[in-house]
């Protein structure tokens, strides 16, 4: 994908949270704030962008968006359990209608045989008519550093506009 791809990712994004009359919140550790840049590459952003928090810490993640202790002892913060938590989390942050989190491992080194470089696990929070809706999906790419970060980085893209357009 190009530059050119990912500003039109962002800016279709940014299309579907206006049409919907929502803002969104972005929890990014492995991504490190890739996310909320491309956001904010979309002219007018600011009517459909709340806030990103970049929460690369364990502690980040206990401090910032209430992640659970002893989820994040039992799973790890690589799994579907703490994208989930990271997304509410981030979503009731900031008080938003929609929340996305990115937890993965990049590379070159950390992965497992159960976890290899490239995993990540993007998760959505939407708060519709008082019930919270939240979900994740795990994803793997092969890539360097780099180039998994932004492939983290378009999923989470392109998982928050099939949310959106679900919710319609």
């Amino acid at each position: 994908m190009t530059d050119d791809d990912d500003h039109e990712l962002a800016r279709r994004a940014g299309s579907v949270l206006t049409e919907d009359g929502a803002m969104v919140a972005v929890a990014e550790s492995s991504t490190g704030g890739l996310v909320g840049s491309k956001f904010t590459d979309v002219p007018g952003a600011s009517s459909f962008f709340e806030r990103s928090i970049v929460t690369y810490s364990n502690d980040a993640k206990l401090d910032l968006l209430n992640v659970d202790l002893g989820t994040l002892e039992k799973t790890g913060a690589v799994s579907a359990e703490i994208a989930r938590q990271m997304a509410s989390g981030v979503r009731e942050n900031a008080g938003t209608k929609w929340g996305v989190s990115t937890t993965g491992i990049a590379g070159p080194s950390g992965g497992t045989p159960e976890k290899p470089v490239g995993t990540v696990f993007i998760g959505t929070a939407c708060l519709e008519d008082g019930e919270e809706i939240v979900s994740a999906t795990r994803y793997e790419f092969d890539g360097d550093r780099l180039e998994n970060k932004n492939q983290f980085a378009r999923q989470a893209l392109q998982d928050l506009i099939e949310a959106v357009e679900s919710r319609e």
